[in-house]
């Protein structure tokens, strides 16, 4: 069996550079899980990013499933941009590492559209406690694994503010982010506030 994190770290350092940051959390009856830091500064101002490493090593497996296939199956790594400078974003390397290890501990199959929730500030401050998960292809292209194992996608997380996640629960993904881009949200301020909500959209 191919190993596959050191094809997805390869993937991260050829997309984002070269990690400036790294640490590992492991959670009991599961697999260690790494956060890599990446600094960005690019023409919008600095940029930093924050990418999981081992959540891929085994394919998610349906909750429903009596017996994990240990080959096929969708397998992804999280990643999240937020703003430099402006918050204790170090702290979120913990919540990170949580939710790349709910497929294991809770046997959550994370796609995008999902909100996931650590119940507890991203990091100290954070007026966030879920993040939206977007849809890959964007930041980190897919690393595709020989056949018959699925690809690695890079799914980004979106943080939501309590208002928004409940706004969410009841539009779906697709309105909130309508939302977000009708009224210009930077989506990477991490101090950013809640999207109008109450208004009817453009």
């Amino acid at each position: 069996m191919v190993d596959v994190l050191p094809l997805v770290e390869a993937r991260l350092n050829t997309a984002l550079g070269e990690p400036d940051a790294r640490a590992a959390v492991t959670f009991l009856g599961t697999d260690r899980i790494e956060v890599l830091r990446f600094q960005d500064r690019g023409p919008e101002g600095d940029v930093v990013r924050y990418a999981t490493l081992g959540m891929s090593a085994h394919p998610m497996a349906d909750p429903t499933a009596m017996v994990a296939d240990p080959v096929q199956g969708p397998r992804a790594e999280l990643v999240l941009s937020v703003r430099a400078g402006r918050a204790d974003t170090g702290k979120v390397l913990r919540p990170l590492a949580v939710l790349a290890a709910s497929p294991q501990v809770e046997g959550v199959v994370v796609v995008p559209g999902a909100s996931l929730d650590v119940g507890e500030p991203l990091w100290p401050g954070a007026p966030f406690t879920s993040v939206l998960v977007g849809e890959p292809g964007g930041l980190v292209e897919d690393l595709e694994l020989d056949s018959p194992m699925d690809p690695v996608r890079f799914l980004p997380l979106l943080p939501m503010t309590p208002n928004e996640a409940a706004w969410k629960r009841v539009h779906g993904a697709q309105a909130l982010q309508e939302r977000w881009l009708a009224n210009g949200t930077d989506l990477r301020d991490p101090s950013r506030g809640s999207v109008p909500l109450d208004t009817p959209p453009e």
